[in-house]
């Protein structure tokens, strides 16, 4: 598999060809046995990796938590980290580049069934007992102060048994760096997924809902009379319509200065240490700067650039994340373009500060029926018209034969010899096309995928259809210096 890298807003491969990637997320959060014991064992055999090649991903974010990993300070798990291997080994067998993300949700109390992601000997709650969920499951992140207390001893390196938590994590990422950082699959390293600010997490909250309520009473956008109505007839769709983007990006704004003191004087110097502890290992992958848990709701993500000693991190991406208010409900087909338009707004201001590629390392959701294709539409339609990557949360068994599969199978350009000017999916006449400037001549040719065999192809190079061993086919077109338009029907 060749080696990618960065370059300005772009991921290339060794040739030099622009790359874009669509993908899934495979997450092992754990999972406790008949007998009430902790278990991390990836469930996913060689047929799903069969599945993801036939429906035309080439990228699979692989989630890990640190309890796995480390169970007890300083002895890894060998046996878990080469389950990674393995999964990386399928991921090579089928043409799957994967990047490594250190997942967490509320820090991590497993043996409380609150969340994952930190082993239990680094959960310094200061005596706060975890609670359990009663209405959302991130209830932790507003007002639980054993979550904020474990967060806020995360960042300030508290010592246990004489050495500092983020310096336990940092050796953590080292000795994995060590072992699977030559990996041909291997994409990158996201550090840890959607990090929170601990205590002013909670002071974030109360901002948000501060925010919300002054909202309700005074923004003319919010019709008061209809309000009242729908919620009468508990008409939660309708009530929620009224809170759009615009409404959602003046309400995040009341955090903005918080969560930026956050990004810039906790999560950055982490990031940074981090990176270069990885680097120790292994030049090979790309380091992704994710984005706070808050800056899912459209706050600004104020993380970054990446640096250690006097260096810049030469190969970075930002992988954001967002959902809309009605992600994994029944009430999904209700999903509000508008507000996603808003969070992957102020992700795009991100990337243009940062000047780094992206690949969106969550977004979407589940639901029964097909209602909410159209916002899945959407939001695909977003990321292309921006040439961002992605990885959809989440794949899982399930989804194997499920109908949203060949939502998510669609055409993309793989490889293109030059820059991408723009590429887009018609979806009611199964077309695809794509432009780009090529200034040089090269060895490779512009890949594009295809879910089936064109009908007709449009395009000023010559051409071969590949058929694909486990599905679908690649249009494989040899170009010279110029701009170039390509339109394949299928």
């Amino acid at each position: 598999m060749e080696r990618i890298f960065t370059k300005g807003t772009a991921f290339v491969d060794s040739q030099g060809r622009e790359r874009i990637f669509n993908g899934v997320n495979l997450c092992d959060k754990g999972w406790y046995d008949e007998n009430r014991q902790r278990q991390h064992v990836y469930k996913y055999d060689e047929k799903m990796f069969r599945t993801l090649a036939e429906k035309g991903f080439n990228i699979v974010r692989l989630g890990m938590t640190w309890e796995a990993i480390e169970p007890q300070p300083g002895k890894y798990n060998d046996e878990y980290i080469e389950a990674i291997r393995g999964m990386l080994d399928m991921c090579e067998k089928y043409g799957l580049y994967a990047y490594l993300d250190m997942h967490q949700d509320l820090y991590s109390f497993f043996d409380e069934g609150i969340g994952d992601g930190a082993p239990i000997w680094a959960c310094l709650s200061n005596g706060h007992k975890p609670k359990k969920t009663k209405i959302v499951w991130a209830e932790g992140y507003f007002w639980g102060k054993a979550v904020h207390a474990c967060f806020d001893n995360f960042w300030a390196n508290k010592e246990y048994q004489g050495k500092g938590l983020l310096d336990y994590f940092a050796d953590m990422w080292t000795y994995l760096a060590n072992k699977l950082g030559d990996h041909p699959a291997l994409f990158g390293f996201d550090m840890l997924n959607e990090p929170f600010p601990g205590s002013d997490g909670g002071r974030v909250f109360k901002k948000l809902i501060a925010g919300l309520i002054k909202a309700t009473l005074t923004d003319k956008r919010i019709k008061k009379g209809k309000l009242i109505k729908d919620a009468l007839k508990l008409d939660i769709p309708a009530i929620l319509d009224q809170y759009n983007g615009g409404v959602l990006r003046d309400v995040a704004r009341n955090a903005e200065e918080l969560i930026a003191k956050f990004d810039k004087e906790r999560y950055t110097p982490f990031l940074n240490k981090t990176a270069a502890a990885i680097r120790k290992e292994t030049d090979n992958g790309i380091m992704f700067i994710d984005n706070c848990y808050y800056s899912n709701l459209s706050i600004p993500c104020m993380a970054g650039p990446i640096t250690y000693g006097d260096k810049v991190e030469e190969y970075t991406c930002f992988a954001p994340h967002g959902y809309d208010f009605m992600v994994d409900t029944p009430l999904y087909k209700h999903a509000s373009s508008s507000r996603t338009d808003a969070i992957f707004g102020e992700h795009e201001n991100t990337q243009n500060r940062l000047g780094i590629p992206v690949i969106v390392g969550e977004w979407g959701g589940y639901s029964e029926g097909n209602e909410w294709y159209p916002h899945i539409h959407h939001l695909l339609r977003f990321f292309d018209d921006r040439k961002w990557s992605n990885t959809y949360w989440a794949f899982h068994e399930g989804l194997i034969g499920d109908p949203l599969m060949d939502e998510l199978n669609r055409p993309y350009p793989r490889a293109v010899t030059g820059e991408i000017i723009a590429y887009r999916h018609d979806r009611k006449e199964n077309s695809f096309t794509l432009s780009y400037n090529q200034e040089k001549e090269y060895e490779g040719e512009t890949v594009i995928y295809l879910p089936a065999q064109p009908s007709n192809v449009e395009c000023d190079g010559e051409y071969e259809i590949k058929p694909l061993e486990y599905g679908g086919v690649e249009l494989c077109i040899k170009t010279t210096v110029g701009k170039h338009e390509i339109k394949a029907t299928y």
